[in-house]
């Protein structure tokens, strides 16, 4: 019997190593098509888009349902960067709503502490910066929606109220943050069921967040950087001794700025601009591949991945001097996207060595893991890529009293070096690895994509958008195959790649660390690719989270 129990045991370990890939299918559609780390926030998306809301209407009810649905991951307590593109225009946009530094955090409080920057800004009150969703949806509804935030805003609501289903993924998250969880009551008293981690299939629900919700939707944003709400988070603020106050709330604002572009054969690369360094460094690594025949190389062959982990030493490298606010230092991002720079950044690549002295210069001159992300594409051709987050799962691990509101840890973000471009000041905004994308073909949208995953959010896109420009795959099986991530001395790759390839890329010299098979340190991808001839929209969402692609 015992023999039994164990073989009946390994069979079923099989089988969950391949529900990945069973579950895995390119979606498609003829009309709309939203795909997100939570099957909860695809429908809301897609219900927006039947009432009549257009992509950027599904885009901010997805970012506020996101609160209740990927809680751990991202929401109204945070913020993140929006790319889009609507049809009617031949230039897309984005809308920084990063978050921003409270007045009291100078370099003097967080470098000359006893205790370290790190420590100080992990998580916990000195971690939490000036949330920006709600200034998001208070700047771009308006402009390019059709719907009012109260009508937006209905879905969270509730959802909010009759809660949601918790999955595997959420309960294991809880479990691993489960001490950050319980120091705080107002958050153990969501997260926690009798101060333990709710089990897959238990419902959670937000009512609180509900009320915050229907208070925004009733006094617009004013009530929540100004109002009743802003009140609250002062006093929680004054509660753990924190430093954000009234003036940095009422000081907020989200920022529309323009993309950073680039091309890779023929096709217009459209990403993030600083204070995000992602769009920036994503054209760069780009850049660099297109000098050579990958597809000649091979999908995942053991020279296409030297040459790709050799790439992101150099773009990694460059960015870790070169990424800043904007409107704190002048980042030069067009040396990073032009094609002469990645043509003398390839001549340092040995064909069959790997190298650690990649050194970079620090060009930017000073002037005066836990994140989501969706893609959706409406009727009229409008397309959105959003990646917000709350920094790590769970953020700072507050949640402001009596609004359901869990605060983010993106102080972290800045660097512990305080000569860096990216130190803590007052009011910057820390640099980013976020990178919503939209690839376009004679002007027109064919690709909206993104992910989580800090600095994997990168090699993640660029992987993804060679698999599918270079070597001809769908988006579900593109954004499906296994990844590598090299950052410093450590080549990351997932255990789906060959054993023999992985042999030889450690005969070249790199340190490689193989991952699990479907492993969300590589994110959580979600895209929809357009054809330009059909006009069928294809969806893929990653197994790597709760990712789930929904149209009509």
């Amino acid at each position: 019997m015992k023999r039994i129990r164990i073989f009946l045991s390994l069979i079923f370990i099989c089988y969950l190593s391949i529900l990945p890939e069973i579950f895995a299918q390119d979606v498609q559609s003829n009309h709309a098509m939203v795909a997100t780390a939570h099957p909860v926030a695809s429908e809301v998306g897609v219900e927006i888009l039947r009432q009549g809301g257009n992509a950027v209407d599904a885009a901010m009810a997805i970012a506020f349902a996101l609160s209740i649905a990927e809680p751990n991951a991202s929401g109204i307590g945070g913020g993140g960067f929006m790319l889009l593109k609507m049809a009617d225009s031949n230039r897309a946009v984005m809308i920084d709503y990063r978050e921003m530094a409270p007045m009291k955090a100078t370099k003097k409080f967080y470098y000359e502490n006893e205790k370290s920057f790190s420590d100080l800004a992990r998580d916990g009150i000195y971690s939490i910066g000036v949330p920006g969703l709600v200034a998001c949806a208070e700047k771009v509804l308006p402009k390019y929606g059709t719907m009012t935030l109260a009508q937006i805003l209905q879905p969270a609501i509730r959802l909010c109220n009759s809660g949601i289903e918790v999955t595997e993924k959420l309960s294991g998250m809880i479990m691993d943050n489960l001490e950050k969880i319980a120091q705080f009551p107002a958050t153990s008293k969501i997260y926690l069921k009798d101060m333990m981690p709710f089990e897959a299939g238990d419902t959670l629900r937000n009512p609180d967040l509900a009320k915050t919700f229907g208070k925004i939707a009733a006094g617009g944003g004013s009530v929540f950087y100004q109002g009743e709400i802003a009140k609250k988070i002062c006093q929680t603020m004054q509660t753990y001794h924190g430093l954000m106050d009234s003036t940095d709330l009422k000081s907020y604002r989200a920022i529309e700025r323009k993309p950073v572009t680039g091309t890779y054969r023929g096709y217009r690369i459209v990403s993030s601009a600083p204070p995000s360094g992602g769009g920036t460094f994503l054209i760069e690594l780009l850049n660099i591949m297109e000098g050579y025949d990958v597809k000649k190389m091979g999908h995942n062959s053991a020279q296409y991945l030297h040459t790709l982990s050799e790439a992101m030493k150099l773009i990694f490298a460059d960015k870790a001097l070169n990424s800043a606010d904007p409107d704190f230092y002048r980042i030069p991002v067009d040396t990073f996207v032009n094609k002469e720079y990645a043509r003398r950044l390839r001549r340092r690549i040995l064909p069959d060595k790997a190298r650690f002295d990649y050194l970079p210069q620090q060009i930017s001159v000073r002037e005066s893991n836990s994140t989501s992300h969706f893609s959706v594409v409406d009727e009229q051709g409008n397309a959105v890529a959003l990646t917000q987050s709350i920094n790590h799962w769970f953020g700072s691990g507050i949640v402001v009293e009596g609004t359901g509101i869990l605060l983010n840890d993106h102080l972290h973000d800045f660097s512990d070096d305080p000569d860096s471009p990216n130190a803590i000041e007052p009011h910057k905004r820390p640099t980013s690895s976020i990178a919503p994308t939209i690839v376009l073909k004679d002007g027109k949208p064919i690709m909206v994509l993104g992910t989580p995953g800090g600095t994997r959010i990168i090699s993640a896109l660029a992987q993804i958008i060679m698999n599918v420009i270079d070597f001809g795959m769908s988006m579900d099986d593109a954004i499906e195959a296994p990844r590598i991530h090299c950052l410093k001395k450590v080549l990351h790759v997932e255990g789906r790649i060959d054993k023999n390839v992985i042999k030889q890329l450690i005969s070249f010299g790199h340190k490689v660390k193989v991952r699990n098979d479907f492993d969300n340190y590589f994110g959580g991808a979600q895209g929809i690719f357009i054809d330009a001839k059909t006009g069928i929209l294809h969806g893929g969402a990653d197994s790597r989270r709760d990712g789930v692609a929904v149209g009509y």
